[in-house]
C-alpha cells in the first residue's frame, strides 16, 4: 500500500493511503489528534468498543464475500459476555 496524501482535519496530519483503488486513512494519525503520546491506548479502547464492533461487523457484511457472520455473531456474544453488555442483532 503506497503512502499517497496528507489531509488537515482540525489542525492534524491525516495520511492517506492507497490501495486497490481504494483510499484508507491513517487511524494512528486519527488517534494522534486525541493523545499524540498514547495513539496505541487510543486504537485499543476504541477497536474493544461495542459500537466499533457493531460497525466493522455491518462493513464487513457489505463490502466482504468472504465474511463469516456465524463465526462473527460468535465472537460478538463473547464480548458481550465480556462487558455485561447485550449485543444488538445485526
Amino acid at each position: 500500500m503506497a503512502k499517497g496524501k496528507k489531509m488537515n482535519v482540525q489542525g492534524t496530519e491525516i495520511t492517506i493511503f492507497k490501495g486497490n483503488e481504494e483510499d484508507y486513512l491513517s487511524l494512528t494519525d486519527i488517534a494522534r489528534h486525541k493523545d499524540g503520546a498514547n495513539t496505541d491506548d487510543i486504537i485499543k479502547n476504541w477497536l474493544r468498543n461495542r459500537n466499533t464492533i457493531e460497525l466493522l461487523g455491518f462493513w464487513e457484511t457489505m463490502y466482504n464475500p468472504n465474511f463469516k457472520p456465524v463465526e462473527f455473531d460468535g465472537f460478538r456474544k463473547f464480548l458481550s459476555k465480556k462487558t455485561g453488555e447485550e449485543s444488538p442483532p445485526v
